[in-house]
């Protein structure tokens, strides 16, 4: 449940990994802070951690359960921010909550569900101590941007499928497969929306707020991260768009084919109907039908039939029915 637990200097040096129950007595000494990195914590974890950072009771209630919206949340001299992440498995997008607790001196990350670990975002802040040296608010900074800059490959692999799936959506058949498949992009895009949305509410409040936690030189990097997440949004917003046009073309194309289908039916049936109406016309036995007794009565018959049944065939071809 702890991936790590690592204390640092005011001047952004690394001290070392600490153990849970040794972070008050790091706290004790000045000028330091803690970054505490958990996966899917039990409840007993993270009261332990609600004793050592005099955490809030709602924050820990709400970093119990993984059922969040994405939002911020100020607890006196902290924040407790809930973020949406999302991962690309077997094409289709899986879900998880990231839980974000920041005080002066400690930063925690609580990961639930579908999550890249954030040891890349540890590292890039290890890897620039001056920037670190700003407080945990630049952990902060990194954890975010590392989760805006995995969304952007999802609706890029999203838009290769759809390109892929060009060939199927022109068919003229239909093919229910693909519109499954489509449906399914639709639906997993706009639940990425929903996640991605309010996170710009979140940042923006990041950028403008909580002097007392977001330093001044860390507002610019905010803003990047800002607008990250409304490009990412953007694409959303764009990708299923495409996704409705896709699914509107290919069903367009299918109800043509049918009528093409259709329309060939109803003219073979037209020229099935005119000899049919004619020779009918002889089975009404009446008495004084004179033409029935001539010897030429059945060639013109054929004949009539066979003219009549080659009008009407021209007529369809040039109406491209045939």
């Amino acid at each position: 449940m702890v991936v790590n637990c690592v204390a640092y200097r005011s001047d952004g040096s690394r001290i070392g990994d600490v153990g849970i129950d040794a972070i008050s007595d790091v706290l004790q000494e000045p000028d330091t802070f803690v970054w505490v990195g958990l996966h899917e914590p039990d409840a007993a974890l993270l009261l332990k951690l609600q004793e050592e950072f005099d955490l809030h009771d709602l924050a820990i209630e709400d970093a119990q359960s993984a059922h969040q919206r994405t939002k911020i949340e100020a607890y006196g001299n902290s924040l407790f921010i809930v973020v949406q992440t999302a991962q690309l498995e077997s094409g289709h997008i899986a879900f998880g909550e990231t839980h974000i607790f920041l005080g002066a001196r400690y930063l925690v990350t609580v990961r639930h569900g579908a999550s890249l670990s954030y040891a890349p975002a540890r590292r890039s802040c290890e890897h620039t101590p001056d920037l670190l040296s700003l407080g945990p608010s630049y952990g902060l900074y990194s954890v975010l941007d590392f989760i805006v800059d995995n969304l952007m490959p999802i609706v890029r692999d999203f838009r290769e499928e759809l390109q892929e799936l060009e060939q199927d959506i022109f068919a003229a058949s239909f093919n229910r497969d693909t519109v499954r498949r489509l449906y399914d992009m639709q639906r997993d895009l706009m639940t990425l929306r929903l996640a991605v949305s309010p996170l710009q509410d979140v940042i923006s409040q990041l950028v403008r707020l909580h002097p007392q936690l977001i330093p001044d030189e860390l507002r610019a990097y905010f803003r990047d991260v800002h607008d990250h997440v409304t490009r990412v949004n953007d694409a959303i917003s764009a990708m299923r768009e495409m996704l409705t046009a896709a699914i509107s073309v290919n069903l367009s194309l299918v109800t043509f084919g049918q009528n093409e289908v259709m329309k060939k039916l109803a003219g073979w049936a037209a020229m099935l109907a005119a000899p049919t109406l004619i020779t009918s016309w002889y089975g009404m036995n009446f008495t004084h039908m004179p033409e029935l007794a001539e010897a030429w009565s059945y060639p013109v018959i054929i004949g009539v039939v066979i003219c009549v049944v080659g009008g009407i065939y021209l007529a369809l071809k040039r109406a491209k029915w045939l």
